[in-house]
């Protein structure tokens, strides 16, 4: 099984919880890296904390919970290596990771419920990259993170 981690803010801490424990039930080796209450704090830290753990090898994929996801995919997808999607329905999960090799899942405790988090947690978990024609296109998008436009032509 994937190594996983997770994270998310206060607005997403109860979600983030359930998803936790769910995970753990089905046997995934899943780490927390907060936060650890309801008590506000910056989702830029957590989104961090998170990039670091999959950029260091320490887990495959990764889960933000935040208010809306939103905030927590813009600050993820600002650290080289990391491809995170803001989704709320199964397909774009799906899709995200055949299509695009996503490896952070980012959505909003004021968007979904749990019954259809657990959907988009196990449809992002269980889907492989398709590779071939995608692959190119997500060598693109690594270019643009070291700046390399000239690949783009």
């Amino acid at each position: 099984m994937k190594k996983l981690v997770i994270g998310s803010d206060h607005a997403g801490f109860a979600l983030k919880e359930k998803i936790k424990a769910t995970l753990i039930e089905k046997g995934y080796e899943l780490s927390d890296i907060g936060t650890y209450s309801t008590e506000s704090c910056a989702y830029p830290a957590i989104a961090h904390e998170l990039c670091d753990v999959i950029t260091g090898g320490k887990a495959e994929l990764g889960i933000l919970i935040c208010g809306t996801g939103v905030g927590m995919s813009m600050c993820a997808n600002k650290h080289d290596g990391i491809r995170a999607a803001c989704v709320s329905d199964t397909f774009s999960a799906r899709l995200t990771r055949m299509h695009n090799d996503a490896n952070v899942l980012c959505f909003g405790e004021r968007v979904v419920g749990y019954g259809l988090a657990c959907e988009l947690v196990e449809a992002f978990i269980t889907t492989e990259f398709e590779g071939g024609r995608h692959a190119a296109r997500v060598d693109m998008i690594n270019a643009i993170e070291k700046c390399d436009f000239e690949a783009l032509k």
